[in-house]
C-alpha cells in the first residue's frame, strides 16, 4: 500500500473503533461463534458483535495459538471464551459447539470464517493443497453449520458464510481457493431455501476483497506488488478494507431488524467485483 493510502486505511479504522465503542447493545443476550477468530476479519467479526452486546464463542485451531486466542477474548468488551478447535478436522467444528453450549446453553449466530488461502500457478497447486483448503474452507463451513442447526435459536437464528470475491472473479493462481469460496457461495444459496422453513433461521454471505490483515501484513512486498493494480482498480477508494468495515456487514445481516434478508450474497469490496 502506499503511503497515502495507508494514512487513509488508519483513519478509517480508528474512526470504526469509535463507532463500535458507541454502538447500542442491539444483539444483548445473543450468543454468536466466530469460527477463526483470533487475529484477522474474524477478530473484528467477533469484536463487532461484541460491542453489540452479544457473548462471543472465539475459535482458534491449535494449542500453540492458546495465549493469542485468550487474549484477545479478554480484550473484548463483552463475555467471551476462546475454544481450540480445527475446522480442518472432522472432531473440530462439533467441539466449538458443544463448548458453546456448555458455557452458554444457546446459539444464536454462527459465523462461518475459517479460512485459507494458497496463491500458486494451476500446475503447481498440489493435493496437499487441495485438501488444506478443501477441508478447512468448505468442510469446515459445511460441518459447523451442521452442529449448529440442533442448537440454533428459532425463530431468529443467523447463518453467516465468509465467502470471498475470488468466488466470482475468478482470479489467476488461486484455483483450489476460488473453489472452494464458490462451495461456500453454492452453500449460502442452497442453504437459504432449505433451512429457514426448518430451523427459522436466515442464511446470507459476506464477500471481502483484499482486506488489511496479519496474513496480508506478512505475505511481503513481492505478493503486494502482485495485488497492487487490483488494489488499485477498487472503485470506492484505492486502498485495502478495513477488517471493521467486513464486521459490519457481518453484524449488520445478525441485527434482528435484517430478518428479511435472506439468501444475501453480500459483496463488501468497494465494488471491485459487482454482479
Amino acid at each position: 500500500m502506499t503511503m497515502e493510502s495507508l494514512k487513509d486505511s488508519n483513519l478509517v479504522a480508528e474512526r470504526d473503533l469509535k463507532a463500535q465503542q458507541s454502538s447500542s447493545k442491539t444483539l444483548q443476550g445473543k450468543v454468536a461463534i466466530v469460527s477463526g477468530s483470533s487475529s484477522g476479519i474474524g477478530k473484528a467479526i467477533a469484536t463487532e458483535l461484541s460491542y453489540r452486546g452479544a457473548s462471543v464463542v472465539l475459535n482458534y485451531p491449535f494449542s500453540r495459538l492458546k495465549d493469542e486466542g485468550e487474549t484477545v477474548a479478554s480484550n473484548l468488551p463483552g463475555q467471551a471464551i476462546a475454544v481450540c478447535a480445527d475446522m480442518g478436522s472432522t472432531t473440530g467444528p462439533a467441539a466449538l459447539v458443544e463448548a458453546a453450549i456448555a458455557t452458554y446453553g444457546r446459539i444464536d449466530i454462527v459465523v462461518n470464517n475459517a479460512a485459507l488461502a494458497v496463491n500458486k500457478p494451476f500446475e503447481e497447486q498440489t493435493l496437499e493443497d487441495w485438501d488444506l483448503l478443501v477441508n478447512i474452507n468448505a468442510r469446515g463451513t459445511f460441518l459447523l453449520t451442521q452442529a449448529v442447526l440442533p442448537h440454533l435459536t428459532s425463530p431468529g437464528g443467523r447463518i453467516v458464510n465468509i465467502c470471498s470475491a475470488s468466488s466470482r472473479a475468478a482470479p489467476p493462481m488461486q484455483t483450489i481457493y476460488a473453489g472452494t469460496k464458490g462451495m461456500v457461495d453454492s452453500f449460502t444459496r442452497v442453504w437459504a431455501k432449505e433451512l429457514p422453513p426448518k430451523y427459522g433461521c436466515t442464511v446470507n454471505s459476506v464477500s471481502p476483497g483484499p482486506t488489511r490483515t496479519e496474513g496480508f501484513a506478512a505475505a511481503g512486498e513481492d505478493v503486494m506488488k502482485i495485488l497492487q493494480p487490483t488494489i488499485d482498480a477498487i472503485p470506492v477508494a484505492a486502498r485495502m478494507a478495513e477488517s471493521s468495515e467486513i464486521a459490519y456487514a457481518v453484524a449488520f445481516l445478525c441485527e434482528e431488524r435484517a430478518r428479511w434478508i435472506n439468501g444475501l450474497h453480500m459483496h463488501a469490496n468497494g465494488g471491485l467485483f459487482v454482479d
